[in-house]
């Protein structure tokens, strides 16, 4: 009897543990797809979306077109374009898709996807890419990826590319989640919605407080 019990609670045990490894990803669809709509007619709710009748599908609802129109970085030294984001297609199929131009040493600053690993392809120019390890190594992995080289950052790390060229490049940027989402760590530590306590950021990252000021007036402004 006491071997049954001793079974139960280790099989419990890592049925709890395998929940909430699970829990951090999307869920596993329970069907082939969900095409999502914006009406509630006849729909399913899925995902906080409502899906098209399976039925109804047709290729075009799995069909994106304009990966190829470049986006104008004049305003931004990068810019992010998640296509397939605002798209109903990807919903439930735990993937997206964005696209990343890159204007002369223009920066995507260091941030994190907490919600999905990213498969990073460069198609033009040459960037300085690179991601961080969590506690207590804090290691750095850095490597320069040129046009047809592919690199991945591990799902929740800090990570960053950097055009090291005088001319534009380009990337496509590929996520194990539908919803990754985008943390970029300096907007949320200095242009956070109230700030955060000037003597906190201080303290913590060993800055003169009129530093910390000063930041948190450059990153507040980009936010409004």
């Amino acid at each position: 009897m006491k071997g049954v019990l001793n079974y139960l609670v280790i099989a419990s045990t890592l049925m709890a543990l395998a929940c909430s490894v699970a829990s951090a990803f999307d869920p596993a669809p329970l069907q082939d797809f969900c095409v999502a709509v914006n009406t509630s007619t006849d729909a399913v709710f899925v995902n906080g979306k409502f899906c098209k009748d399976p039925k109804l599908a047709n290729a075009n609802d799995f069909f994106f077109q304009g990966l190829n129109i470049p986006r104008s970085t004049a305003n931004r030294s990068t810019r992010v374009e998640r296509h397939a984001f605002e798209c109903g297609q990807n919903n439930t199929l735990s993937v997206s898709l964005a696209r990343i131009d890159f204007a002369p040493y223009g920066l995507n600053p260091p941030h994190i996807h907490p919600h999905a690993t990213e498969i990073f392809t460069v198609i033009k120019g040459t960037l300085y890419v690179g991601f961080v390890t969590s506690n207590p190594d804090n290691r750095l992995f850095t490597t320069a990826l040129n046009a047809g080289d592919v690199f991945v950052f591990p799902i929740s790390l800090i990570n960053f590319q950097f055009n090291v060229g005088n001319t534009d490049a380009l990337a496509f940027s590929s996520l194990s989640s539908q919803n990754p989402e985008r943390i970029t760590i300096a907007d949320t530590v200095f242009g956070s919605n109230p700030l955060i306590n000037p003597d906190v950021l201080t303290k913590a990252l060993q800055l003169n407080k009129n530093v910390v000021n000063y930041l948190q007036k450059q990153f507040s402004s980009k936010s409004t």
